[in-house]
């Protein structure tokens, strides 16, 4: 009794301090900072103090506080001090929210885009929220799985935290200067956010670092993505809002992507990490029931990851995409990729085919690139890919393909997962293009390192293409450009 009664003396004091200076220090409500004590009660306490009074920041000042689910709301400004660390608590100590019911509606999504209580810090539908400072965000607590299941809308998993940072319909959202480490199944997932800055973030984690759904009027700047096992950034559009919501409005730029061993960049040992899946990347998809829309991505670097990754299988719209000035190194699987296909994970009485359109990308280098794949644009027969530009582009390929490659039967998209590697390498070792109407390739170069006995280019079912300025390196007796059943086809 008596510590409770001083608990809620500390608590109006410090209310009424902060309410004077707009700061609510978390040490002021109890928090120890001494990595043990669970401090996210004191947090929690601090910022509803804030909000009572209109709002303000609540810092946490250099330490280490273990804590569980932590509640943001609107007009707060939760603070990470230089040397502030928010350590995920294990889940044996059951302090996470319950994750929420979703309220009955078919699910198609993962659980990990439908529960959002679950997380580190969560907040939904609230508005002018930020997460500042130079802290860092460790969670060793956090779980790397997908730990809800379609069908499972009552509670989830009771104690685990499975993500860093989860937000849904927030307004004004601002991400900047943090550091997270170890991010659980997303370090950070936004759903239905508009009108954000996400700032000068770094992630290293062992899942994906962002992923950005059904969001719009939205920039990401200057961010550093470590993710050797999943993708760094994404783009989704998944039915998590229980209607398709297209990602639209999107700028980002000068960010590092990259695919070492979790922990090694912020190490600063650059371990490269071996992997059979994808690992870094920049991908739109697989999530796609709203589509996408007005897209930029420019100024960007990836090294030791997956490249492109734009795919359009649920039924939605992919338009108005421009990328341009981006190099890598070390690239895993595909340099580019570009698919529209037809899992149509959603409601079936959405009939529309998935489409993709007014597409361009220009200015990319590439050295050492897997070998599995060329640049990839593949539609639906029926339904092509319309208006592609490839310009002033430079791959380098590990090479090796076999001369026969050039007559398989490539896998259709249709309801597979739209992933390169179940399709096996590619019937060109430069580019590969099937069921597209507008094709426009100027001024690229593909080179190998090892012999390689595919043609540079193949052309299938794709209609009102040009290829200006193309110079491939090519073995003797091997095509630089081979055509099955495509029109119009225009080399210079």
């Amino acid at each position: 009794m008596k510590k409770t009664i001083l608990a809620m003396l500390l608590c109006a004091v410090a209310g009424t301090a902060g309410a004077a200076t707009g700061i609510y220090n978390v040490r002021d409500y109890g928090a120890k900072g001494d990595g043990k004590t669970l401090d996210s009660p004191a947090v929690n306490a601090a910022i509803e103090d804030a909000v009572r009074s209109g709002g303000g920041q609540v810092l946490l000042p250099a330490g280490t506080y273990l804590c569980g689910s932590i509640r943001l709301k609107s007009n707060i400004d939760l603070h990470l001090s230089a040397g502030c660390t928010i350590l995920a608590a294990p889940a044996s100590m059951g302090a996470y929210d319950e994750s929420e019911s979703f309220g009955g509606f078919p699910e198609y999504q993962d659980g990990g885009h439908t529960y959002f209580h679950n997380s580190l810090i969560w907040a939904e539908g609230q508005t002018n929220v930020s997460i500042t400072g130079h802290g860092l965000i460790d969670g060793k607590g956090l779980t790397k799985k997908d730990t809800e299941k379609a069908g499972q809308v009552q509670g989830g998993s009771i104690g685990t935290g499975d993500k860093a940072i989860a937000l849904k319909l927030c307004r004004q959202v601002t991400l900047r200067d943090i550091t997270i480490y170890r991010g659980g199944h997303f370090g950070i997932i936004m759903t239905g956010c508009d009108l954000s800055t996400i700032d000068n973030v770094t992630i290293d984690t062992n899942r994906d670092g962002f992923d950005i759904d059904c969001c719009k009027y939205m920039t990401i700047t200057n961010c550093r993505i470590n993710t050797p096992s999943d993708d760094a950034l994404v783009l989704k559009a998944s039915y998590a809002l229980k209607k398709p919501v297209a990602c639209e409005h999107i700028a980002v730029s000068n960010c590092n992507i990259t695919g070492y061993k979790c922990g090694t960049l912020l190490d600063g040992t650059y371990v490269p990490e071996p992997v059979g899946w994808v690992c870094g990347r920049f991908k739109l998809g697989t999530e796609s029931n709203g589509g996408y829309r007005n897209i930029s991505l420019t100024n960007c670097t990836f090294m030791y990851s997956s490249g492109l990754a734009f795919e359009e299988v649920d039924q939605g719209k992919m338009e108005n995409i421009v990328v341009s000035n981006i190099t890598m190194s070390h690239v895993h699987h595909y340099p580019i990729y570009i698919t529209t296909g037809c899992r149509n994970r959603g409601p079936k009485e959405v009939t529309q085919p998935s489409s993709a359109r007014d597409i361009q990308i220009s200015n990319v280098v590439a050295d050492d690139c897997d070998s599995l794949c060329s640049i990839i644009v593949t539609g639906m027969p029926g339904e092509p890919v319309r208006n592609v530009w490839l310009n002033n582009i430079r791959l380098q390929f590990q090479g090796g393909g076999a001369r026969e490659l050039v007559d398989k039967q490539y896998r259709e998209q249709a309801t597979n997962y739209p992933e390169p590697k179940f399709a096996g390498q590619t019937p060109a070792y430069g580019l590969y293009a099937r069921h597209v109407e507008g094709l426009h390739v100027n001024d690229v170069s593909f080179s190998y390192l090892r012999p390689e006995y595919r043609p540079a280019v193949v052309l299938d079912d794709v209609r009102g293409a040009s290829i200006k300025n193309l110079d491939a390196q090519l073995e003797p007796g091997i095509e630089k450009v081979v055509t099955f059943r495509s029109e119009r086809v225009s080399v210079e």
